[in-house]
């Protein structure tokens, strides 16, 4: 007889999870790159007795939302965007790791870096460095990178079969046990532009109003439920 309170808990659970969701979404609306996140749900059937069943709500994964976020213009010619499918690899401790974040940088040793520090891979795996004293830097749609003194580097723009099974490792990079593929032909770099992040602000907090109304509502039927459980116990116990 508490199977329905088991539901309307299971239901909170999900619902707890799907408001951490949206709160990261409204976090990171404004971080470079950053895509929208959803939560999937199941249905999940338990047999508690021999002609009955039970379905719960089971959250299964977190789905991101992988169309382009709008483009900004910077006017710095080290901003990055990818227009079309695609990453950017950046060198770890860890081994490679992919990106949409273009907001690189130059360190001291003239290596270009993203916006956490890390080396910015070229298509040959090496460090993308600048030589000394140049200035004038030009990415060309392809990825290659020049200055006044002729083409430095490639970038090693990459993409993967399963983008969805990417996990997320913070600060805007992603890893994956797939091996990378290079990216559609289609996709190239705009150079002095930054990919913005594709969460719509709105929709995120029609969202959580929506989820708190929901978790308030299954947080009420289960009020209801103790009660009744609690009233028949009580009229069962005048009867005995």
């Amino acid at each position: 007889m508490e199977n329905s309170i088991y539901v309307a808990m299971s239901r909170q659970m999900a619902l707890q999870r799907q408001l951490d969701v949206t709160s990261n979404n409204i976090a990171n609306m404004n971080t470079t790159g950053y895509k929208n996140q959803r939560m999937l749900f199941t249905e999940y059937l338990e047999k508690p007795g021999l002609h009955e069943k039970v379905s719960f709500v089971q959250d299964r994964a977190v789905v991101r939302d992988l169309s382009n976020g709008p483009m900004t213009q910077t006017g710095n010619p080290l901003d990055l965007a990818l227009t079309g499918q695609g990453y950017f690899t950046v060198d770890t401790a860890s081994g490679p790791r992919y990106t949409r974040a273009g907001n690189f940088r130059l360190n001291d040793q003239r290596q270009l870096v993203d916006a956490g520090g890390l080396p910015v891979l070229s298509n040959n795996g090496q460090p993308i460095t600048l030589p000394a004293g140049t200035s004038d830097v030009k990415v060309s749609g392809d990825g290659t990178v020049s200055t006044e003194l002729g083409p430095v580097a490639k970038l090693n723009i990459v993409t993967f079969k399963t983008e969805q099974l990417m996990t997320e490792v913070g600060n805007g990079l992603y890893v994956t046990d797939e091996q990378p593929q290079p990216a559609p032909v289609e996709t190239k770099v705009a150079q002095g532009l930054l990919e913005g992040s594709n969460v719509k602000p709105v929709v995120e907090m029609t969202q959580m109003i929506d989820i708190q109304r929901q978790y308030m509502s299954a947080q009420k039927m289960m009020d209801n439920e103790h009660e009744r459980i609690r009233t028949m116990l009580q009229r069962l116990g005048r009867t005995a």
